[in-house]
């Protein structure tokens, strides 16, 4: 074996180091998520037990604003808080972990002559 090939052998595995301070950041970022995710959850009978308004007033189509929020509103927020968390730990893994390849700038991993 030519030492190129052993040297991007070496270079396109990650250090245990590396994979460690990924995990701890995207465990981190999915803490955070969840937290968000559980608080929406909860918020919505909470604001039903201390807004009598919440579930009394009557918004078009004769819903309450505790109801509408519980059919449309928490799947809005779910698809968003979803993609956030995505996007975000996709973002991180890319930037933590990786071979030469990606930190050159290089899209297809092959090396220029």
């Amino acid at each position: 074996m030519d030492d190129d090939a052993l040297r991007l052998d070496v270079d396109e595995h990650d250090t245990p180091a590396e994979v460690d301070a990924a995990f701890r950041t995207l465990r981190r970022v999915a803490v955070w998520h969840f937290v968000l995710f559980l608080a929406a959850v909860l918020g919505v009978p909470a604001l039903s037990l201390t807004l009598g308004w919440w579930s009394g007033a009557r918004i078009d189509g004769g819903m309450s604003p505790g109801f509408a929020m519980a059919a449309f509103g928490l799947y809005v927020f779910f698809l968003a808080v979803g993609l956030a968390a995505a996007t975000l730990s996709s973002a991180v893994e890319a930037r933590m972990l990786g071979g030469a390849h990606e930190e050159a700038g290089d899209d297809d991993g092959e090396d220029a002559p």
